[in-house]
Parts: structure tokens; sequence; C-alpha cells
């Protein structure tokens, strides 16, 4: 009599995903994808006050616009991932779209958030050009759902327990969900307790899902729970990853910035000072330079 057992070795591997998003995506007036200019996203971690988030916008679209970079600002509204139950959160939904509602009237600037909840979705579509899903969130079926049926474009960070050919399944989702503006972001995977590392392959990898790729320079270099109560990081990191990112053909890339990080409440240690972005940027952009025309 034989067996119905059949080794797992046997089993066919599924078929390979079919992309059918667009590439490139389209974030308010801007484009990002195959060859064309870097996009960079930035903002302070989360948000503080009006005039302080106005003024951090207002200087990198300053920075920005200067060099024909094509601009997203960011800033959290809730930082409900924190470390420690005490530490700061932000001002909440309806106030943090306010600000940020005010930022893109004052700035003309394309602006983005991260969103924890499926109730957060529909709100935050209505004042931002793109949404973002935290890492941690990455495979939340139904807030992806909700994202996508915004009508808004959507940027999902990889998880840190992830690996880049998984991302496809959260394409998949957006997608099914009517979605096709879709964003990946790399941004480190663990390794170990309180460590990140970041393989510069998960890049080239998930572009080739048919999907553009952000690296998020300053959240790679973080050190999770680092300080006991609150997360570490070295921001002396950020810009050797980010040289690498863009060797590497990155479409866009992510940084928290802030006059002043170590007085900021939420991620201070990794974040980039605003004073340092313009020089960080001429860098990056001579090396994006170096790689186009060894393309061409």
């Amino acid at each position: 009599m034989e067996s119905d057992w059949k080794s797992p070795l046997a089993t066919p591997k599924p078929k390979p995903f079919v992309m059918k998003s667009k590439n490139p995506v389209t974030i308010g007036p801007f484009q990002c994808g195959k060859d064309l200019p870097l996009m960079v996203v930035a903002g302070p971690c989360v948000m503080e006050s009006l005039a302080l988030t106005l003024q951090i916008a207002e200087r990198i679209a300053t920075v920005t616009l200067a060099r024909s970079i094509p601009f997203v600002f960011k800033a959290s509204f809730d930082k409900a991932n924190r470390t420690s139950i005490t530490s700061y959160r932000g001002p909440g939904l309806e106030k943090g779209l306010a600000i940020l509602a005010k930022v893109h009237q004052a700035l003309d600037v394309p602006v983005t958030t991260d969103i924890h909840e499926t109730h957060q979705a529909g709100p935050a579509g209505e004042v931002c050009d793109l949404l973002q899903i935290p890492a941690f969130l990455a495979r939340q079926t139904d807030l992806l759902v909700a994202a996508a049926r915004t009508g808004r474009a959507v940027n999902v960070k990889k998880g840190q327990f992830m690996a880049p050919d998984d991302m496809r399944h959260v394409a998949g989702k957006l997608m099914e969900a009517g979605c096709q503006e879709i964003l990946f972001t790399e941004r480190g995977t663990f390794f170990g307790y309180h460590r990140l590392v970041n393989d510069m392959t998960a890049i080239p990898e998930m572009q080739n899902l048919g999907i553009p790729v952000v690296f998020d320079a300053t959240h790679s270099v973080q050190q999770p729970g680092g300080l006991g109560g609150s997360t570490g990081g070295n921001r002396m990191l950020v810009e050797p990853l980010a040289r690498a990112a863009v060797a590497m053909g990155v479409d866009g890339l992510f940084f928290e910035t802030h006059p002043n990080p170590d007085t900021s409440p939420s991620d201070g240690p990794n974040m980039v000072p605003l004073d340092a972005l313009p020089d960080l940027l001429d860098r990056l952009l001579a090396i994006r330079k170096t790689v186009e025309q060894l393309d061409d």
C-alpha cells in the first residue's frame, strides 16, 4: 500500500507574484522610481509644536528646492510604539493632521505621516499625499487595506523581522485593496539585541518586485531599547549608510532631522542635525551623479 506522505522538500515552490503596481509612483507633484531624481522624505520624528514643525519643514523645503530634489515632508502625530509608557507620543491625530495641513498649505509640499490603526487611515488620507506604514506593522492586513482604500500612495517600511522577498505579500494585499502607488522602505534588520544591521542587497531585491525603494538612513542606525527606557542610536553612521544606499541605486532617501536632535523627545540619537542636511545632501547627490554616469 502506497503512503500519501510527501517530503516537504518536494513541495513545489509558489508561483512568482506578478506585480501590477505603478513605477514610477506619483506623490503630489513629484514622481519616485527608476531613472528619476532621488526623492527625499524628511522631517522631525514627532511633532512638538506648529511653529517648530513649520520651521523644520521650511528649512528642508528651501534646501531641497535649491538642489531640485523632490521633497516630501514627514512628521508623526503619534509615536504609538515608544519604548516606555511615559515617553512623549505627540499631539495626537486631530491636532497633528491640522499641523500637517498647515505645512502643506504654507509651503506647497507633499506631506506624509505614519498610521498605526485602521481608523486613522481615512482622516490621514484626507490630508496626506502619502501614508506610511511602520515597520512593526508591515504585515497587518487590515491596516494595509485601510490605507489602500484611501486612494493615496502608500509607503510600507519593511519589517525588521522580514526578508526582502516577503514584501511581495505586502504589495499583494495593497493591490488587492485597490492601491497601485506603492513604495517600500528599507530600515535595517534585527541583529541580536539592541542592534540593527543593513543588508544593502535588500534594495535591488525589492526593486525587482517592480516597486520603488526608499532607504531610511536614520532609523537604520537605531539601537532599539538601547538606552534602557528609550531607543538609542548612532547618527555618525547615517551618512555612510546613505552613501551605500545611493551607490546601490536606491530611489529615495528618508531622514529624520531636527534643529537640536539631543533635545528632541523621540529618536534624538539617530537624527541628523538640521544644519548638517545641506552638505550631507550635496555629498549624496555627487555619488548619485557618478552612479548615473556609470549606468549610461
